[in-house]
Formats: structure tokens, sequence, C-alpha cells
């Protein structure tokens, strides 16, 4: 095990973290952390953003300029941080936070480091970062397209090769310690933020934050406890249960021993359905997990903007159109799927804050006269809000402009998918539905009798339309979406100029902002926040994918679609739920205003939520400890990613070593992996590409996701020229090998048995590089081979 490595990462990410506090504290005023929280996904932002743009001068000077910007930002905060003061404990407890859950994940991947092929994106992730690491600048190449830079997102993979970068570690190593550090920020940060939301509630931040922090950090869905009931069962009862239900004994309804990890993710037929601790267990560095930290606090930031004062129009500006437009910039590079999804929920923050939206740009605000009727005056902020955002996604997109030009790969737009059905929805999203019914429900109490009755209405014509068009997603989360909103529109739209009284008659201190004291509605008024703003956009996601999806390769329909935008939901949803439960429990405020029944029902109904969505989290990792057919079967624990190689293909390890030992990035030839070829065994995930994908060495072509990024036609234009190198004529070899500047040509079992026999002894200017018993590597000299 790699304790010393572990020892430095862990201190660089604090260091960073503490770099950027007192810009935290700046943005983050009346957090009752100051924003430490938040600090190091923000101070990571500031670094990708700025080494995003000059790293395409020189990577190296992106690195530096961008720990400049970050000091620079921060030293000019320092005022506020002296002005506002520092809790030490409050301080103190996210870092804690922090270095718990990055311990936790790098005890984890210590079990099963490999970045094999199977059942994910490893050798593409891998591949991304080997590239980065042995590119000068930026975009890099195209391990899977040699010549060509790659049509992907890579914004979190760049982070991580600057990690890997200032700590002098190598690729194998820092793929899982960037993969800890990436789950430490995305726990932290529901830590913060839904303490943050509850604290401006008058609720507990400590609670709310660690609840917050299980939901998004280890809770499962309800697949595994479900079938951990059927386990329990009696024979017989239990597959009549399963008979009615449509489901099958099988997996850990069968029996402890038949438990896969698997299974909890594919809830939704022909969707993926993860979660973050699946997600991590399978150890992905991909970009919907690497996003997260950064979606977060995107939403951090709209929830400063949603608690600033209304007459506060220079702080509401600046974080709208200063602090968030570089962060969307920046989340579209690492992750396009969240790009959308943080403009979105700054659409209905500011949809329901406070500020009036015409206000931040008051051209388009004389567009939008006020009206006299509740309905014009609700279309009217909400448009308005839209149409700011949409200002905020221009900006965004010019700050990631180089990325719209080059690296990013177009889709179309298709709608009306198959949709899903109740039970697996349910299943996927039942444990959060526990607690944002009750907390709606509370809180619909004060809307008015009218209110409540054209709500009644409302739903009756939603579980219509669902019956009619199929869409059960519809009836069961159409109901909190419209009562969600009506809440959060009669909190906005109450009287609160009273705000202290009212919150002195609950028994409770008028909470701080970042104007002074925070406006509370009155008592007849629905006491909602971000929390709320929070679930309303899950919501919308939820049911968005039911109707429209992106077409691709990926997978078939919406398959791709789902597994994005879920992962989003996840985490919107499980910081939506922390806060809600120091509610439910009756933590600080709440005390006050729960009866003694209502908060033993609250906290019984937490227990049962926490200790059902933990037996996924047991399972799994016992499984991960004691099983022996692990891929990354290695006498001790360790955090190298490329030991499996070793063990599983000892014939190949040699010369994917000496491989990865050759300077800067020469293209090499090795067989594609498609579902092309003759040969199934040859097809992506599977061991196909390792040469390339291991290495960051570009192959002529790769994996069929190329596909995707540059269309079937070029595609397979290589994957036949590629043929043609091992099998074709002299004159047709030499043409080629010259035509894609080959310098290394890599022969194989794959190859063998793709190809059969081959040798390039008779072309002139190809040479045997180095050859094994299993392996042959032929260097090609560009310079006779062209004469």
């Amino acid at each position: 095990m790699e304790y010393g490595l572990v020892t430095l990462w862990l201190a660089v990410f604090l260091a960073i973290g503490l770099l950027g506090t007192p810009l935290a504290a700046r943005l983050f005023r009346g957090f009752p952390d100051r924003g430490v929280a938040l600090s190091l996904p923000l101070s990571f932002a500031v670094v990708g953003v700025v080494a995003y743009w000059v790293g395409h001068l020189s990577l190296t000077a992106g690195l530096l300029a961008g720990f400049v910007a970050l000091a620079a930002l921060s030293t000019l905060s320092l005022r506020r941080l002296d002005r506002d003061g520092f809790d030490g404990r409050a301080m103190a407890v996210p870092i804690l936070v922090f270095a718990v859950a990055f311990l936790f994940m790098i005890a984890v991947r210590a079990l099963d480091p490999a970045v094999h092929p199977g059942g994910g994106e490893k050798f593409l992730d891998f591949g991304l970062l080997k590239s980065l690491l042995r590119s000068a600048q930026l975009p890099p190449e195209d391990v899977w397209f040699a010549g060509e830079p790659v049509k992907y997102y890579y914004g979190g993979h760049l982070l991580t090769a600057l990690l890997a970068k200032i700590t002098f570690t190598e690729a194998r190593y820092a793929y899982n310690l960037a993969l800890a550090g990436f789950f430490g920020m995305l726990v932290t940060a529901a830590y913060g933020l839904a303490g943050a939301v509850a604290d401006a509630r008058g609720h507990s931040a400590r609670t709310a934050g660690i609840v917050g922090a299980f939901f998004v950090a280890f809770a499962s869905n309800l697949e595994t406890p479900g079938r951990a009931v059927l386990w329990a069962l009696p024979d017989g009862i239990a597959r009549s249960v399963a008979g009615s239900l449509g489901v099958t004994i099988e997996g850990l309804a069968d029996s402890l021993a038949a438990f896969s990890y698997w299974g909890a993710s594919r809830v939704i037929p022909g969707t993926v359905n993860e979660f973050p601790l699946f997600a991590w267990l399978n150890g992905d560095l991909h970009a919907h997990m690497l996003s997260t930290p950064f979606l977060l606090l995107a939403a951090a930031l709209w929830f400063a903007y949603y608690r600033t004062p209304a007459d506060a129009l220079g702080r509401r500006r600046l974080l709208v159109f200063g602090a968030f437009p570089p962060l969307v910039g920046l989340l579209a590079v690492v992750n396009t799927w969240s790009f959308p999804t943080a403009v979105g929920v700054g659409w209905l923050t500011m949809t329901f804050a406070d500020g009036d939206p015409p206000d931040l740009v008051p051209r388009v605000g004389a567009r939008f006269s006020p009206t006299r009727s509740a309905l014009g005056r609700e279309l009217r902020r909400t448009a308005s809000a839209l149409a700011v955002a949409a200002g905020v996604l221009v900006l965004g997109i010019l700050w990631s402009l180089p990325f719209w030009l080059g690296s990013a790969s177009g889709r179309a737009i298709d709608v009306l998918p198959e949709r899903s059905a109740l039970g697996p929805l349910v299943v996927v999203y039942g444990a959060f539905l526990a607690v944002f019914v009750p907390y709606l429900l509370a809180r619909s109490r004060a809307l008015t009798k009218r209110t409540r009755q054209g709500a009644l209405a409302a739903m009756g014509g939603l579980f219509v339309l669902a019956w009619l068009v199929d869409a059960a997603a519809l009836a069961l989360f159409g109901p909190l979406l419209l009562v969600g909103w009506l809440v959060l529109a009669a909190r906005r739209n109450g009287d609160r100029s009273d705000s202290t009284t009212a919150s002195a008659t609950r028994g409770t201190r008028p909470a701080e902002s970042d104007g002074g004291t925070e406006r509370r509605p009155s008592l007849s008024l629905p006491d909602v926040g971000f929390e709320t703003v929070l679930l309303v956009a899950g919501v919308g996601l939820v049911l968005l994918v039911e109707f429209v999806y992106i077409q691709e390769d990926a997978g078939p329909g919406r398959f791709n679609t789902v597994f994005k935008t879920y992962a989003q939901v996840w985490v919107l949803f499980g910081t939506a739920a922390g806060a809600m439960a120091a509610w439910l429990v009756g933590a600080g405020k709440s005390a006050a205003t729960l009866s003694g029944s209502t908060r033993t029902a609250g906290r019984v109904l937490l227990a049962v939520l926490v200790l059902s969505t933990s037996i996924y989290g047991g399972l799994a990792l016992t499984d991960q400890l004691t099983s022996e057919a692990s891929v990354a079967a290695t006498e001790n624990p360790t955090l190298d990613a490329r030991a499996f190689v070793a063990t599983t293909h000892p014939e190949e390890a040699p010369a994917i070593a000496w491989l990865d030992e050759r300077d800067g990035q020469p293209y090499i030839v090795s067989t594609p992996g498609c579902y092309c070829n003759a040969n199934d065994g040859l097809t992506s995930y599977n061991w196909v590409n390792a040469p390339s994908s291991l290495t960051g060495l570009p192959t002529v072509v790769g994996w069929d996701h190329e596909i995707g990024y540059r269309g079937e036609g070029p595609y397979l234009e290589r994957v036949a020229d590629v043929e043609t190198i091992y099998r074709g004529t002299s004159e047709e070899r030499v043409q080629l090998l010259d035509e894609y500047n080959v310098r290394y040509v890599y022969v194989g079992p794959n190859e063998r048995a793709a190809y059969g026999p081959t040798d390039f002894d008779d072309l002139r200017g190809v040479s045997i590089a180095k050859e094994w018993d299993a392996v042959t590597i032929y260097r090609v000299d560009q310079r006779r081979l062209s004469a």
C-alpha cells in the first residue's frame, strides 16, 4: 500500500482547499462554516478555468497561472475573512469530513484498483489521463483516433492530470487517488450545502449535513433492501410476493452468497440508475462522477444568490454574471450533461428568490412590465428569470468556447422514448420520496384553501394525463413538482415585513443572511427555502427524461440520457433530503414547532431509511473485501491501477510497459475494439486496445466509442485501413503507415487472432524494436519508409 502517496495527496488537497478559503468566505457569507466545505471545489474551479484557457498554449504555464489566479483572488478576499472571522470548530468539521471520506474511498479503491476494460469506461478514462500527462498543450490527443484531438469532455481528467503533475505522481496511482479526492469533495460539499440550507431555516446544520452526506455518499436505492426482505421471508411467501410485483427470485433475494453490487444500478429496464457509492465502487474516473462536486458548488452559488437581500443588487449581479458563468463553462468541459442542469437550477433560484430577476438586466427588465393578475406576475417572473438564465448559458459557452469549437461532438434531440414503470421508479427514488412527501404536505397546509383546491384539481388532471400517455413518472413526481412550485411561490409573494417578529414567535433566533437578518415568511406562509428549489430541480430532470432524450451511440434509446441525468438527480435529491431531515427529526428550530409524537415518527422514519439504504453498502464492501475473483488480485492492497496487467495478461505486460516508457506520443497501430470484427472476442469492453489505453500512445483506431464522436463512416474507414496494414500488400502497407505517421506496430495475441500470422520484415524502414514470446513490436522509420 502506497501510504506515502496517500499522505501527500491528502495534504495537497487540504492545502489547496485552505488556499481558497478566503474566496469561499466572500462568496458564501452567512454559511455556518463560512464556505469551508465548498472551498476545495471552488479552488479547483478557479485553477481549472485558468489552466484550461492558458493550457491551449502550455499546460505547465496553465497550471502555474491557475494557482496564481487562485492566490490573487483569495488575497483580495482576505478583508472579508478578517471582518467576519472564523469559528475554528466550524472550520475544522468540513476538513474532518473530507479526510474521512477521502480515506474511506482510498480503502475501497485499494481493494480493487484495476482499470480493467469490463463493466465500465476505465480504459477510456485512463487513456485520457495518460494522454493529458503526455501532452504539452490542449486539447489532448485522442488515444483511439491517432492524429486527431479528443472529441470528449475531459475537464475532470485535466484536473486529475494537474494534481498528478504537482505531486509528481504516476498515472497508475493518480487514477485512484483522484477518485478518492473527488469523492471527498462531493461528500464535503453535500455536508456543507445541506447544513447551510437547514441553518438558513433555523434547523440544525450539523444534522442536515450528516444526513445529506450520508444520502450522497453511502445510501443506495431500494433494490437491495427490497431483495433482502424477499430473502428474509419464507420461501412460499417470498415467491408469491415476487410474483405479484413482477420480479424474480435472484441475487440477494435467493441467498446472501448470490448478492452482486451490479444489480442495483439496473433497476429501470433499458437504463442505468447509478448512485454515487455504486459509481465509486465500480471505479470509473468518469465525467458524470467528477462533475458532481462542481454541480453542488454551482447549487451553493445559487443558494448564496437566493439568500441575498433583494436590494443588494450589486452582489446579486456579481454572483449571476461574475461568479457563475466561468463555473458553468468549466462544467461544460468536465461533463457537458451537467452544463444545462446548473443553469436550470439558476433559473428556478431566480424565479423563487426575493429579488426580481428583471432588476439584474435593466433593459431586459423594462420589457417585462408589471401586471395585476397573480398568474401574470408569476409568468412575468418565470419568463424574466428564464431570459437571464439564457444569458448566463451564453456566457458559460463563451467561457468554454474552445471546447465547443473543437472537442464537443454533436448530438440530436429526440422525444417520446419508452417510459419508466411505476414500480422501478419507486425502487430508485423511494427513500427520497419518504422524506419529500411529508415535508411538502406539512408546508402545503399554509397555502390558501383556494390554492389547495386548485392543486388537488390539477393533480387529478395529472393522474388522468399520466394514464393517457402511459407516464407513471408524471403521476408519481408531478404532484411534487406542483406543490413544490406553489409553496415556493407563496413564500416569495407573502408579507415579509415582520420577519423578526415571526421568528421570535416561533421561539427561534432570526437567521443571519448576507445582508444581516434573513427575511422570514410570516406564520401564514409556507416555511420553505432552497431545499425545495433543489427538490423541484431534481423532479424536473426526472420528468424531462421521460419525454426527451439525446440520440447517441452510447446505448439504445434514452439509455445514456437517463444514466447521466439520474447521476445528477441523486446528488440534488440527497442534499435536499439532508436539509429536510433536520426538520423531520426536530433538530434545531423544528423542536419547537413539532409535537413529540411527530418528532418520534420522523426519527423512526429516518432510522429506517438509513438502515435500509445501508444494506447495499455493507454487502458490497464485504463482498469486495472477501472476493477472490477480482481482476485486481494482488497479494496486498494497492492503489496501482495497472498492477492487474501482470496478473491477468502476463504475456503482454512487459510489452505494454516498454511502450509506456517511450517519450512523447508516437503513434501506434493495433487491432480496434469494435463489433465490426469477425471475431466476437475483439469487441469493446474487453481486452482490446490495451497498448494505447494503458500508455496514452494514440492508436490509429480504437474502441467503437469513436463512432459516437466521429461518425460511423470515418471510424469504419480506419478499421479497414488497420486491416490493410496487417494483411495488405507491401505497397498498401507502406502507404498507410506513412499516411497515419505510425511509429510502432503492435503484434500481439489480439492482432494474430484478428488477422492471422503477420510480419513486416519485407517492408523497408520497418524493423523489430522489441520482441517477447507473445508480442512483437515493430519500429517504423518514417524517413526510410517515405523514401
